[in-house]
């Protein structure tokens, strides 16, 4: 009986989920780094050299809530762009931070899911396992990024990573 290529590669299982899961994690985290290296912190200068100095910003307002709508200095209201980078943002961080934690179980999983098609009783790929697995946490992302955008729009955040309110920050 001569092995297909897919067949071999099925064989090592553990090294094949192994490099996946490197690769993954690594895209993630490259992803991240490169955000937080390319982020424009208010009075920062900005990368064309133009500085972000705001002597012309009308700042009489700040701090200041109208009718439930908080005016925040350094915020603006979010686009559907503005939701779908943080929504990003959210999903490639939880990926890259929980695809390690759960490379023990998709081993595990992958050696189960072998021996139970070697005895003619197949049960899910391990591809469709880690894929239920992180869309938990893809899930999880829409939650972080409509809860970082009620706190944005009613300023219990500040332009700087901090926390506005004494609740939420305690």
């Amino acid at each position: 009986m001569t092995d297909t290529a897919l067949e071999a590669v099925l064989r090592r299982d553990r090294a094949v989920v192994t490099a996946a899961l490197v690769v993954i994690a690594v895209l993630a985290w490259a992803y991240v780094l490169w955000l937080a290296a390319h982020m424009v912190m208010p009075g920062s200068p900005l990368p064309d050299g133009a500085g972000s100095d705001m002597s012309g910003v009308d700042m009489s307002n700040m701090g200041r809530m109208d009718m439930g709508a908080a005016v925040a200095p350094g915020f603006r209201a979010w686009a559907l762009a503005d939701f779908a980078f943080i929504f990003t943002m959210w999903a490639v961080m939880m990926v890259g931070m929980m695809t390690p934690s759960v490379a023990p179980m998709l081993l595990l999983y992958a050696g189960v899911a072998r021996k139970a098609r070697a005895d003619g009783r197949p049960i899910a790929s391990t591809g469709w396992f880690f894929a239920g697995y992180l869309s938990v946490w893809i899930v999880f992302s829409i939650v972080a990024t409509g809860a970082q955008w009620l706190l944005a729009r009613f300023a219990l955040l500040d332009p700087r990573p901090t926390a506005r309110s004494s609740v939420a920050s305690s």
